[in-house]
């Protein structure tokens, strides 16, 4: 909130505040008792419906507000590489705009997990992935959907893709029986300890329990080994 505060050239506090407006209108906030101010600006409701909905446009449109702020072109902002795009043309647009709504993604998941594995609470960001429930190729509509993700380490994360384990509606850690029947050391001071135990749940963006039961019906391979 500072680092925006100090982009924005507003106080602390008017961010604080502006922050408290949207919660107001956040139902899943309000599921979790959590109230924002309890007056706002009509502004601010035609803003939350006009994206509350579209995860993928309002990933890529506050970017480039950001950017702006910023005085930097969003791909500088968003610390795109360029590397194998194209120059010019609709090719370019399309490949930045999804690495743009990839960026956003990550930041929105590693935040709201304070940049902890919800699993093991592993802390180091360079072993931290914000894993998708359903796959980025699965669910278009969900793809920059904070609620369609949780924050693993790259190994969890890999199991987690793979089907291995499983989150289930109740947040719980679940595994496969290929994994509960190894008996591999490695396999189980890894894996084994957190068979059954809640994940670390995040600050905000609780991952939505129909994504969950998905990812248990279509991803995991639970006892079909």
């Amino acid at each position: 909130m500072k680092e925006l505060a100090q982009i924005m050239g507003r106080s602390n506090g008017s961010i604080a505040m502006k922050l408290a407006n949207f919660a107001r209108l956040d139902p899943d906030l309000k599921a979790r008792n959590v109230s924002g101010l309890s007056q706002g600006a009509k502004g601010e409701e035609e803003v939350w419906n006009e994206f509350k909905d579209n995860w993928n446009e309002l990933a890529w449109e506050s970017e480039q507000i950001l950017a702006k702020y910023k005085g930097q072109s969003v791909e500088a902002s968003s610390g795109i590489n360029l590397d194998n795009i194209p120059h010019e043309g609709l090719e370019r647009e399309t490949l930045i705009k999804a690495r743009v709504n990839q960026y956003f993604f990550r930041k929105a998941i590693l935040s709201s997990y304070n940049s902890s594995c919800c699993i093991t609470g592993i802390t180091f960001p360079e072993l931290l992935v914000a894993s998708h429930v359903v796959p980025w190729s699965k669910d278009t509509g969900n793809r920059v959907n904070p609620s369609n993700g949780v924050c693993l380490n790259s190994l969890h994360d890999k199991a987690f893709d793979t089907g291995l384990i499983t989150i289930t509606p109740d947040y719980k850690v679940k595994l496969s029986d290929k994994l509960l029947m190894n008996s591999n050391s490695t396999f189980i001071s890894l894996f084994l300890p957190y068979h059954g135990k809640s994940i670390q749940l995040p600050k905000r963006f609780l991952p939505d329990k129909s994504l969950l039961k998905w990812h248990n019906e279509n991803v995991f391979v639970g006892s079909g080994i």
